[in-house]
């Protein structure tokens, strides 16, 4: 197993990052794995809009803020729905972080006929779980290893993510094609790759994604130029190139969905470089979805 990390762990960096791919059953259910360590007296990053997370913490004094301002403290296990704009993560105080990013099928088996109704919010896991998702969190921060952390987390997800009925994957992967085929989808054409009405597209896509189809092709046109720019790329060579109508559109579409303007990106911070490389370090063992953006 390999770590896609800012330093090894057990070193006193600031901020340390491990991504590590799922175990082949959860791959549709599962974006990746990630360990995080923040050793500083404040945390105070934004975070890309992104897919739902899951996420444990071993100290919990901190909070979210979303993209309308709404605020939400961290918990010491946080359900956070899929965003539709930039988060500010903050943490007061050192941390360690186990987490999952969710993929439709799993978001939906996990939340059910609510899936749709945590964008742009968390909630704390025990609110649905109860008190022992708290003794799972403690479980992680008495692991001996990331290796160990990660067996307790594919476990849990096991527990937790295949209660719900299975989703239709088809239709998921008719839209992940649809995202990640051209720079900038349109709507027309996954009305037509699903042969399904528009309002059916829009429901489906609301409730397994999160967002209407029209704000999902923003969100993830943005979020992939802005990866492409953090690890160094020009637009034209990752083939988005034609995404954008000018520079002020593509300067107000990454900042909105990404948190930084292209220039920023040029430059980035330590949390974005190690969230940026280590995502890409999972190509070729997670979906293009998850290791282009």
């Amino acid at each position: 197993m390999s770590d896609n990390a800012s330093a090894g762990a057990g070193s006193s960096a600031p901020f340390e990052l491990h991504y590590f791919p799922p175990d082949p059953d959860l791959a549709e259910m599962v974006s990746s794995f990630y360990c995080a360590r923040i050793n500083m007296p404040r945390f105070d990053e934004y975070e890309r809009a992104d897919r739902p997370q899951f996420r444990f913490l071993t100290v919990a004094d901190g909070e979210y803020v979303f993209a309308d301002g709404h605020r939400t403290s961290v918990c010491r296990a946080n359900i956070i729905g899929p965003t539709s704009g930039r988060v500010r993560a903050i943490s007061n105080g050192p941390t360690q972080i186990f987490g999952f990013g969710m993929l439709p099928a799993g978001w939906a088996a996990l939340m059910g006929a609510d899936a749709e109704k945590l964008t742009d919010r968390a909630i704390d896991a025990a609110d649905l779980f109860g008190d022992w998702v708290n003794e799972v969190a403690s479980r992680f921060h008495d692991a001996a290893s990331d290796a160990e952390r990660l067996v307790i987390g594919n476990n849990f997800v096991r527990e937790v993510l295949k209660r719900g009925e299975p989703a239709p994957m088809w239709f998921i992967r008719t839209v992940d094609r649809w995202l990640t085929e051209t720079a900038s989808p349109h709507v027309p054409d996954l009305v037509a790759a699903t042969g399904m009405s528009i309002r059916s597209v829009e429901r489906m896509t609301k409730h397994f994604y999160g967002l209407s189809p029209r704000m999902l092709a923003r969100k993830y046109r943005a979020v992939r130029a802005a990866a492409a720019l953090a690890r160094g790329e020009d637009l034209e060579s990752a083939h988005l190139g034609d995404a954008f109508y000018d520079q002020s559109h593509l300067i107000r579409e990454i900042k909105r969905f990404a948190g930084a303007t292209p220039g920023q990106l040029a430059t980035p911070t330590l949390y974005t470089e190690a969230t940026t490389r280590g995502r890409k370090q999972l190509a070729g063992k997670v979906s293009p979805i998850v290791s282009d953006t």
